[in-house]
């Protein structure tokens, strides 16, 4: 049945159709209608879960922990400074293997002050060992909470899963979306039965205890490989969400890549900006291609590789920015071209922090940008802020010069 959801809405209905037995949350903009919508499901009986409000993220991290070790299949959001303080518990909850899965809206980090969108919340958590699907609309919310939910349970991956989609841009608008009936989403997710070692009074076990020098190496090894064997999980995960739901997913989504010259890459809604801008830039004659990733972690190298391996020039757009080095985007794509026998030009193309929208002719700029730098055969590891105020930024710098 297609109705007209939000972000957040669509997020809530993913959990509720997953039947989720337990959601731990606490609020914070532009997540918390999220936790609300779950919140009413479970006040009116559509959902059958334990509601667990708590007073911080990172006390709902842990309750989300605890529950998932006590095995429960488990749900919370959270966004920016929450996700920060969640930081701690993060490496808890795949470390200890548990497929949690949480939805991010995304959110800028302080300071200063932001609520707006950026990705430099969740990919400041990308050493976590969680997983991370980014998404561009509500449909993709939907539908990818329920492949997380399928990837992380798996008994080859068993790691928590983060579903990233951008504040605002696409928590609060509201699109048609095509939501699935519990019968269709049985056949994909069944109900849930942990595939793991759990609490059991009858049974006590200790979790998280000390490794020592002799053995730590090994467990983190371990993690690494399970990431790595995700990839092929995912894949079939999305073969059979298309069977049955007729929706096609991919590690990466490309665009206009077949014989593209120029290609922009990036994650999130922008893409979406991005794809409608190639069609212009087509029309001018210009060859340039999108490719969107999906699937940050695990990173999809091979694919992205194999996409951009006829390229001039990549321009990674980045919502986000390592400080003192480049955007995080930008190293994991360098990293999958230093095999190829033939390595494009990449440029760094900074841009939309703190909620800045990226327009049509942000993108127009970024592609000419590359365009220069492609016939001019230079600009390697060059960090460009494509939509930096000039004007604002030379205002400071009088004022600092005064002030000195």
């Amino acid at each position: 049945m297609r109705q007209y959801l939000s972000g957040t809405k669509a997020a809530a209905e993913a959990a509720k159709l997953a039947e989720v037995n337990v959601v731990a949350a606490y609020p914070i903009t532009p997540q918390t209608s999220i936790v609300e919508y779950l919140a009413s499901f479970v006040a009116n009986g559509e959902l059958q879960a334990q509601m667990i409000p708590v007073e911080s993220e990172h006390s709902a991290m842990s309750a989300t922990y605890g529950a998932s070790l006590a095995g429960a299949r488990t749900f919370t959001a959270s966004s920016s400074q929450g996700l920060c303080l969640m930081h701690e518990v993060l490496f808890m909850a795949s470390g200890l293997r548990l497929p949690i899965v949480m939805a991010v809206a995304n959110r800028s980090l302080a300071s200063p002050v932001s609520i707006f969108a950026d990705h430099q919340d969740s990919l400041a958590q990308r050493d976590t060992g969680w997983l991370q699907f980014y998404v561009e609309n509500c449909q993709e919310v939907l539908d990818t909470i329920l492949l997380a939910f399928r990837v992380a349970e798996d008994q080859r991956v068993l790691l928590p899963v983060m579903v990233c989609f951008d504040g605002f841009y696409v928590s609060h608008i509201s699109e048609p979306v095509d939501v699935p009936t519990s019968e269709q989403v049985k056949s994909f997710l069944p109900a849930f039965r942990a595939n793991y070692p759990t609490l059991d009074l009858t049974s006590p076990k200790m979790f998280n205890v000390m490794a020592f020098p002799d053995s730590f190496e090994e467990f983190q090894r371990d993690k690494h490989e399970s990431m790595r064997k995700a990839t092929k999980v995912i894949k079939e995960a999305m073969d059979h969400f298309a069977q049955i739901f007729g929706r096609n997913y991919g590690m990466i989504e490309t665009y206009r890549t077949e014989d593209a010259e120029l290609v922009l890459v990036g994650l999130g809604s922008m893409m979406g900006t991005v794809k409608a801008s190639i069609d212009i830039l087509r029309s001018e004659g210009l060859k340039v291609g999108m490719a969107k990733i999906k699937a940050f972690r695990p990173f999809p190298f091979a694919e992205l590789a194999e996409v951009l391996q006829n390229a001039k020039a990549v321009g990674v757009l980045d919502r986000d920015i390592s400080f003192g080095s480049t955007g995080i985007v930008y190293q994991e794509v360098l990293a999958s071209l230093k095999h190829l026998e033939h390595e494009p030009l990449v440029l760094d193309l900074i841009a939309g922090l703190g909620g800045r929208d990226i327009t049509v002719d942000t993108v127009v700029k970024s592609a000419r940008l590359l365009q220069e730098a492609s016939e001019a055969g230079y600009g390697k590891d060059r960090v460009i802020w494509v939509d930096a105020n000039q004007d604002l930024l030379d205002i400071w710098k009088v004022g600092a010069a005064h002030v000195g």
